[in-house]
């Protein structure tokens, strides 16, 4: 996976990207990430990127031509690819974890173009750049945060990355949950002891605890993602975890029905 990110602070962002998982990523030839910087490709000897808009208003607008010409050579440095440009920007989709696994099994090179100022001309947009992506709801100094945001939520899921797939297929967000708690050592923290299932060596019954706290979890935390679970309740083993559930958790009890999957 290949990834420009073009930006008028590459000092920045290569300091965060360049380190810990990533960064020996890199080194394995597994990633390949470029901070690019807009100002080398303006026209002027001031390496001006941005003007004053037209029509009045606070502030001035990054200029069209630096971030064509910039866009221009990282592709073609590049060289044939699934290419992928984005520009981070507020008006532009939520960025969330299905977005990440897309961008990392369509595309091998993502190219992420970093706004300023009061963002960028309407022109590049409209002939240069396949989507828009953004954060939140919220709006921040420039499109860095957000580039390096995305950076690390697409490059740990592309093979070899991480030591394991496992490493990010039971993480919040996956399947739809969030993650279970998580407990190192000492066994017991200012008072508070580690679950008992936890010290049993029994890996079946921690994988079924692990389960049922992430489906609680994500009721008490996230009910917007709650609400869109679908659980398998057809076999007697299905209906004997549901039934468990409900025994263990009043809130779990009381929930809405239709998210049992009773379908054939």
């Amino acid at each position: 996976m290949r990834i420009d990110i073009l930006t008028l602070f590459p000092d920045a962002v290569e300091a965060s990207l360049k380190i810990s998982i990533l960064g020996r990523a890199e080194k394995k030839g597994i990633l390949d990430i470029h901070a690019v910087q807009i100002r080398d490709y303006t026209e002027n000897k001031q390496q001006q990127v941005d003007d004053y808009p037209y029509g009045g208003g606070w502030g001035c607008v990054m200029m069209a031509q630096p971030l064509k010409s910039c866009l221009d050579d990282v592709c073609a440095k590049a060289g044939e690819k699934r290419r992928r440009v984005i520009y981070m920007s507020p008006q532009g989709k939520t960025f969330d974890q299905s977005c990440a696994r897309r961008l990392a099994a369509d595309y091998d090179h993502l190219v992420l173009v970093c706004g300023h100022y009061e963002g960028v001309d309407e022109r590049f947009i409209e002939e240069c750049v396949d989507e828009e992506i953004s954060l939140g709801d919220f709006v921040l100094t420039g499109g860095e945060i957000a580039a390096m945001a995305v950076t690390d939520a697409v490059c740990r899921l592309i093979p070899g990355v991480l030591a394991d797939e496992e490493c990010f297929t039971g993480e919040s967000h996956w399947d739809g949950l969030l993650e279970y708690p998580q407990y190192s050592r000492p066994d017991e923290w200012h008072g508070l002891r580690v679950p008992e299932v936890l010290l049993s060596g029994n890996h079946a019954m921690v994988d079924r605890w692990r389960k049922k706290q992430a489906i609680l979890r994500t009721m008490r935390c996230r009910p917007d993602m709650f609400g869109k679970l679908r659980f398998p309740y057809k076999t007697r083993a299905e209906k004997k975890f549901i039934a468990e559930l409900e025994a263990e958790d009043v809130q779990f009890r009381d929930r809405d029905p239709k998210n049992l999957d009773r379908s054939k």
